[in-house]
């Protein structure tokens, strides 16, 4: 019960201003540390505790991961390219860090299926692909016949 209402905390507080679940997990996995798998938020856990805090986290961070999971190609190229342009880093040196680090790998939920995360990582490099050859040629211009 405490899960669920907490659930729904994060639900509504921290997560409805956030519309897209590229953006959602990297929160969510921002609140998990790396060693242990467990999540923290200090808030919650003065709300309920902190074993329900991290269940919660982890349950919203499942469901975002399978939002992401179930992204289309378009909808992943979109996210990126909003994530691009929300963030204070040059695009060039965002690009490469992302295509040399793979950072999103990070994003994936400690229990999530393998298949899924592997399925998901090859969306985002194609994804990422994409944004880049966007980002970086020249557009044609178009010719009227």
């Amino acid at each position: 019960m405490d899960v669920q209402r907490a659930s729904d905390d994060v639900r509504r507080r921290t997560l409805a201003g956030m519309t897209q679940p590229l953006r959602k997990c990297i929160y969510l996995a921002s609140m998990r540390d790396y060693n242990s798998g467990l999540y923290y938020h200090d808030g919650l856990a003065d709300q309920f505790s902190a074993e329900v805090a991290s269940e919660a986290l982890a349950n919203c961070h499942k469901e975002a991961f399978q939002d992401l999971v179930n992204s289309s190609l378009e909808s992943l190229v979109n996210q990126f390219e909003d994530y691009i342009a929300a963030s204070q880093t040059p695009v060039t040196g965002l690009l490469a860090v992302w295509a040399r680090l793979e950072p999103y790998r990070v994003v994936i939920p400690v229990a999530a299926d393998p298949f899924a995360a592997e399925f998901l990582f090859s969306n985002l490099k194609i994804a990422l692909a994409i944004v880049e050859e966007r980002l970086t040629q020249p557009r044609l211009s178009k010719r009227v016949a």
